[in-house]
C-alpha cells in the first residue's frame, strides 16, 4: 500500500521543521515534554547561531518553519527570526503561550514581520477543566480572546488540542467551540508521555478508535482541516472508512478540507506547498530542533542525533542511523512490522519510545490487529 508521491523527497528532506525557540515559559501545563523556567537558558542558540539555523533549513529545502518553545514570546528577537525566515521564502508559524506577554503590540508585530499562521491551544471545552490543565486560572478566557484579536488583524489562526482521558468526553464541546471562530484548521493532539506527560494516564488503544468515529464525523461537515498529531494510526482509520463507502456503493463523504494524511494544501499554513506523503512520522519528513540545537526526530522523541552548533543539518537528517532507521518501515518490530498500512501510518514512533524504549516497536495505542500474511 503506497503513499501518493509528494513534491519533496524525504529520504532528503523534512516538509516541517519545528524548532523549540525556548524552554522558558511561564506555563507548567500538565502534559508538557519540556520543564519549562521563567527566564531563558544561557546555552540557547544566540541570534547568530538562530540565523544560521534558519539558512540551514532554508538550504536543505524545507518550506515550513514553525517557532515554538516553551514560549517563542520570551525571544525577544522572534519578530526578526519571523522577517528573516520569510525573506528567504519560508513559511512560517508560531505556538506562543497565552500569557499576559500575548499582547496586541506583540500580536501586531508578528503580523507584520510576516508569520503566516499562529496556533492557540485550547485543551477542554470549559474553563475549570481548561484552566486545571493549564495551571493559569484565566487561561481559557484569555486564550479565546487572544484568538478573536488574531482573527480582527487577518492573522490566520489554528487551535490546538490534546484529547486524553481528561477531555475525551467532551469532544463535542470542543468542536462546537472552534467551529464560532474563524481557523484554518483544528490539530488534535493525543497524549506521548514524556516530560511532565509521563505520569498523565493514556488512553486506551479502544478509546483511540472510538475518539477517531468523532473525528471522522466531524470531518464530514467543517470548512477547515482537522489535522492529528501522534496518531497515525487515524490515516488507517479514514482509509477503512473510505473503503467501507465504496464497499456499500455510497460517495465519499470527505469535505474537500479534510485530509487523513495530516497536511493539506489551500488556505492554511501551508498554502501552495502541496500534499505532503502519509507516511510523514518522526524522521521521516518531520524533524525537531531544541533550543539548544539538538537535532532530533520530533519534540516527543528525545534523542539527539546531533547538533547545529557542529553538525549540518542536511548531513544528519540524510545520513545519521537514527534518522535513517526511522524512514525504513521495514524494520518496525511487533504489529507495526506486519501491519499492510506501514507506509501510510507507521505508527507512533514517540510513543513507542515513551512506552517501550524502543522507538521501532509497534505503536501500544493502535488496536489494529494485522494478518501474519500481510504483505
Amino acid at each position: 500500500m503506497k503513499s501518493k508521491q509528494s513534491i519533496l523527497d524525504y529520504n532528503q528532506q523534512p516538509f516541517l521543521v519545528i524548532w523549540e525557540t525556548t524552554r522558558a515559559c511561564d506555563l507548567a501545563c500538565v502534559h508538557c515534554r519540556a520543564s519549562a523556567d521563567p527566564q531563558p537558558s544561557l546555552d540557547e542558540l544566540n541570534h547568530h547561531e538562530a540565523l544560521r539555523l534558519i539558512d540551514e533549513i532554508r538550504n536543505i529545502g524545507t518550506p515550513i518553519l514553525v517557532f515554538s518553545g516553551g514560549d517563542c514570546l520570551k525571544r525577544k528577537d522572534l519578530a526578526e527570526l519571523v522577517a528573516y525566515a520569510k525573506s528567504l521564502g519560508l513559511r512560517t508559524g508560531a505556538i506562543p503561550a497565552v500569557t499576559p506577554a500575548l499582547t496586541d503590540e506583540r500580536l501586531k508585530e508578528l503580523k507584520d514581520a510576516g508569520l503566516d499562521q499562529m496556533a492557540f491551544s485550547l485543551d477542554a471545552a470549559n474553563a475549570k477543566d481548561h484552566d486545571i490543565f493549564r495551571r493559569v486560572e484565566g487561561n481559557f478566557e484569555k486564550t479565546l480572546e487572544c484568538l478573536e484579536k488574531a482573527n480582527r488583524i487577518g492573522l490566520r489562526t489554528q487551535l490546538n488540542s490534546l484529547i486524553n482521558v481528561h477531555n475525551e468526553n467532551q469532544l463535542n464541546g470542543l468542536f462546537d467551540i472552534v467551529e464560532l471562530f474563524d481557523v484554518v484548521f483544528w490539530e488534535i493532539f493525543f497524549l506521548v508521555p514524556t516530560g511532565r506527560g509521563r505520569t498523565v494516564p493514556l488512553l486506551s488503544a479502544d478509546r483511540f478508535e472510538a475518539i477517531f468515529e468523532q473525528i471522522y464525523e466531524f470531518s464530514q461537515c467543517v470548512n477547515f482541516v482537522i489535522k492529528i498529531t501522534e496518531a497515525p494510526h487515524y490515516r488507517r482509520f479514514c482509509h477503512e472508512q473510505t473503503m467501507l463507502q465504496r464497499t456499500l456503493g455510497k460517495p465519499n463523504g470527505h469535505h474537500a478540507k479534510h485530509l487523513p494524511d495530516d497536511f493539506t494544501k489551500g488556505h492554511d499554513l501551508r498554502e501552495s506547498i502541496g500534499r505532503a506523503p502519509m507516511g510523514v512520522n518522526s524522521g521521516k519528513g518531520f524533524t525537531f530542533i531544541s533550543c539548544r540545537g539538538d537535532i532530533m526526530p520530533s519534540g516527543f522523541l528525545p534523542i539527539a542525533a546531533g547538533n547545529i552548533r557542529q553538525d549540518s543539518l542536511a548531513d544528519v537528517y540524510r545520513n545519521s542511523p537514527l534518522f535513517q532507521e526511522l524512514r525504513n518501515t521495514t524494520l518496525l518490530k511487533g504489529r507495526c512490522g506486519l501491519c499492510p498500512y506501514k507506509e501510510m501510518c507507521g505508527g507512533s514512533r514517540a510513543r513507542a519510545y515513551a512506552i517501550t524504549g524502543d522507538y521501532l516497536a509497534e505503536d501500544p495505542c493502535c488496536a489494529y490487529q494485522p494478518s501474519v500474511f500481510c504483505e
